[in-house]
């Protein structure tokens, strides 16, 4: 079992770790996550303007109200989660910038203009508009490459003292602005000559480029490869979620976006696996879907430090915070629990995508907060579809079903070294 560990941690949980932490990743990561309030609150006004409710009555007329308010009533959600592109460029160049020990604000604010060049105004009407498309999730994978390229070039100018030096006197804030002044015209000359008098769209190319992966990411395959990646992480103490998450994450957002952007046009759902798919219909009670363990804990066990385990852990968990469990049972290294606990996500993840697929269940849209005990949380971000909160207790009657026999055997196990303990004091 050792030269086992030994082996995965040199080569693949070591090395992937370390791709986790690569610096220009690691921006992306926090970017996206420094956008998240923005996309969570954005996004439940699309349920005040599609409300889950029945024609009938009084409920009617409530449905009626929204149809007649839709343009006012998601005017939040189009300057929140619909240009989702413009608060992560902004958090990208922030993060990346502040890694370098650059002006973080100044990185900030030359990814957004990096961004914003790449969009060209139209005329319409005899005023000039920006179109917000290429803000929303159309155009993260362009916020990304800007973003990083601003602060690079920010970062060259710096290192090369290509930059306005001010007198010592010169109020730090002044000072700043000013050293940002010969980089902030690199990044507007240079992007603008590639889509303004190039005449490049950058979100197409890009958009090409990327299809392969987003089409990818929305298989089955593509959801049950970072499923068992993320408990294989986890099962050897290393946080899963972050690994994967860093690269995978903002393919995710562009598949959440593109849903809401759906919904709030009339139009079919076209993606099945946004992180919100995970978050209710895979990991319930937090990674390896340890709800199901949990419950076998706290009824079934007769070991008494299992017991106690389950008792304490059964509210964190039922809000998807497993680490006591994880770490306490422990999954970590225990060759019996890891089975269960790689197994049981891949099977949930693979009912509830058929079930997605074949319009058993609506695909997600909405970014509840992830805290949320995971029927709300799945009824929610279907926005209001009830059979979301079936799939979600037939997954949770799935994983006890599959943890149970493996549990048995550990809390027989683990009865036995309690009473050998026992004796020998």
């Amino acid at each position: 079992m050792q030269k086992f560990v030994s082996f995965l941690e040199n080569n693949l949980s070591g090395p992937m770790a370390r791709l986790s932490e690569q610096r220009h990743l690691q921006a992306i990561r926090d970017g996206v996550i420094s956008a998240l309030p923005f996309i969570i609150v954005g996004s439940f006004f699309l349920i005040v303007a599609f409300p889950p409710l029945p024609d009938a009555g009084v409920f009617g007329d409530i449905k009626q109200w929204a149809a007649d308010n839709i343009v006012e009533i998601l005017i939040p959600y189009r300057v929140t989660m619909f240009i989702m592109s413009l608060y992560i460029a902004f958090g990208i160049g922030y993060n990346l910038s502040k890694s370098y020990g650059l002006d973080p604000l100044s990185g900030a604010q030359m990814s957004v203009a990096a961004l914003l060049l790449t969009i060209t105004p139209q005329a319409v009407d005899g005023a000039w508009m920006l179109p917000m498309t290429n803000l929303g999730g159309h155009g993260l994978f362009v916020a990304m490459v800007v973003s990083i390229l601003a602060v690079e070039i920010l970062r060259f100018c710096k290192k090369r003292n290509i930059t306005i030096k001010m007198p010592e006197q010169v109020p730090p804030s002044v000072a700043r602005s000013f050293e940002a002044l010969i980089p902030v015209a690199f990044v507007i000359l240079g992007v603008s000559a590639i889509t303004v008098w190039a005449g490049l769209d950058l979100h197409h190319l890009i958009g090409v480029a990327v299809a392969p992966l987003v089409t990818a990411g929305d298989s089955i395959f593509g959801v049950l490869i970072p499923v068992f990646l993320i408990t294989f992480f986890w099962s050897f103490g290393i946080h899963g979620v972050s690994v994967v998450g860093t690269v995978a994450r903002p393919l995710w957002e562009v598949f959440l976006v593109n849903n809401a952007d759906a919904v709030a046009n009339g139009q079919v759902i076209p993606h099945i696996a946004p992180e919100t798919f995970y978050q209710w219909f895979i990991w319930i009670g937090g990674s390896g879907a340890t709800l199901g363990l949990a419950l076998a804990m706290v009824f079934f066990s007769r070991s008494k430090y299992l017991k106690a385990l389950g008792r304490t852990s059964i509210v964190p968990v039922t809000f998807n915070i497993n680490e006591p469990i994880i770490f306490g049972a422990p999954i970590v290294l225990n060759p019996v629990l890891i089975i269960p606990f790689v197994i049981t996500p891949l099977i949930t993840a693979t009912i509830a995508y058929v079930a997605t697929a074949t319009g058993m269940i609506s695909p997600t849209y909405i970014m509840p907060p992830w805290t949320l005990p995971a029927p709300i949380g799945a009824f929610l971000a279907t926005g209001g579809d009830w059979r979301a909160v079936v799939m979600v207790f037939i997954n949770i009657a799935i994983s006890f079903a599959i943890y149970f026999p493996f549990f048995k055997m550990y809390d027989k196990k683990m009865v036995q070294v309690e009473e050998n303990d026992q004796q020998a004091a």
